[in-house]
């Protein structure tokens, strides 16, 4: 862990994209930039872009730089082996899909209470033990979604486990469902670092209501973003932050605030409780969009983007969000297909109540034209 130069990464999940495919010059600019900054700490896992991340991972960063310029995280993911024999085989060809040797640090992926057990029976932490003792990992660690006492739980079982990856923004610390701060101490508990993701919670913390919006502008300086990012990377036991950069001047804006950081002072911290209050009255959908709704979807909803279009209504109350649900549902299902399979909650990270939202969205979005009298 030591080579790691600064607290901030850079998480793969939502690159640049140009006509479905990663922009790879806009995405090789950025990689650049982080690099020229002195950040070295890059996050991929098999399953984001549909595969594409952890292609883009080769083409624009491990065949243009030498390998002790960067750190590199990938995840074993559970969609991708059903038995033991399976995870060694998937975790070589993730090495050849990224152009190395090895990894520095091998999470695994999205532990919950159901996930875990089916990483026991097929021994995957094991499995993972076995290859950083033959030098193909570094760092042996999970990203987790549940609740805290199921951490704990992985913990005690698991005390090799190097470091854990958990949510962690200033609206889900201390929400019921994300448990953000509950998890954040069962790691101190334990004494393992922490990775954050999510510190702007998909954008949506960049993207703030107007109230909110000037809460912050009132303190004469700073970005959304930064303020969020801020937040996450201040407590103490913080190894990383990740954040989800989709263009390069997303990435210079927080690479101006990350180089030399600071946490957040008294004023800037009462600003944030501010905001709080007013993302709490608002009762928006707490949506991510990470899109692990979307693969297992039989009626083939865009869930995250109908949830947008939702939250949007809620905000502006404009014609813009009736248009972009429409959009979303020309060459997809709308919120009234859902089967009620449930598919999609159990792979929500949030644990969003999704079956009964699309309801919500559907009496929103699909009302019945009045007849003519």
């Amino acid at each position: 862990m030591d080579r790691i130069k600064k607290n901030f990464g850079f998480g793969y999940m939502r690159l640049p994209m140009k006509d479905g495919e990663v922009d790879i010059e806009q995405t090789s600019r950025m990689v650049d930039t982080f690099l020229d900054a002195g950040f070295n700490y890059f996050d991929t896992a098999h399953g984001y872009l549909q595969g594409k991340s952890e292609q883009a991972i080769k083409t624009c960063l491990t065949s243009r730089y030498p390998r002790d310029r960067f750190i590199l995280t990938d995840k074993l993911t559970m969609a991708y082996f059903k038995k033991e024999e399976d995870i060694r085989l998937f975790f070589e060809s993730q090495l050849e899909i990224c152009g190395v040797d090895y990894f520095d640090f091998y999470l695994m992926h999205a532990q919950s209470a159901e996930i875990f057990k089916h990483f026991k029976a097929c021994r995957a932490y094991e499995t993972a033990f076995e290859l950083k003792k033959e030098g193909k990992i570094r760092h042996v660690g999970i990203s987790f979604h549940d609740r805290a006492e199921v951490l704990d739980e992985i913990l005690r079982e698991y005390p090799q486990i190097e470091v854990v990856q958990i949510q962690l923004n200033y609206v889900d610390f201390d929400d019921p469902a994300v448990q953000s701060r509950k998890c954040y101490e069962v790691c101190r508990k334990h004494a393992k670092p922490v990775i954050v993701m999510e510190p702007v919670k998909g954008g949506n913390l960049v993207k703030l209501p107007d109230a909110a919006k000037k809460v912050f502008e009132d303190l004469h300086g700073g970005s959304p973003a930064s303020y969020a990012i801020r937040f996450a990377a201040g407590f103490p036991g913080i190894l990383m932050v990740l954040s989800g950069m989709s263009d390069l001047e997303q990435m210079k804006d927080n690479i101006s605030f990350m180089q030399n950081f600071q946490p957040l002072n008294d004023a800037e911290m009462e600003a944030v409780h501010k905001v709080q209050d007013i993302f709490r009255s608002m009762h928006l959908i707490a949506c991510t969009a990470c899109r692990y709704c979307t693969d297992g979807c039989p009626q083939h909803i865009s869930i995250p983007d109908l949830f947008a279009a939702m939250n949007t209504k809620k905000l502006y109350n404009d014609w813009g969000a009736d248009y972009y649900y429409r959009l979303h549902t020309a060459s997809h299902g709308k919120a009234s297909d859902c089967v009620r399979c449930g598919a999609c909650e159990q792979v929500c990270p949030q644990h969003l109540p999704i079956r009964e939202l699309l309801e919500q969205v559907a009496a929103e979005f699909e009302k019945k034209e009045e007849p003519e009298a």
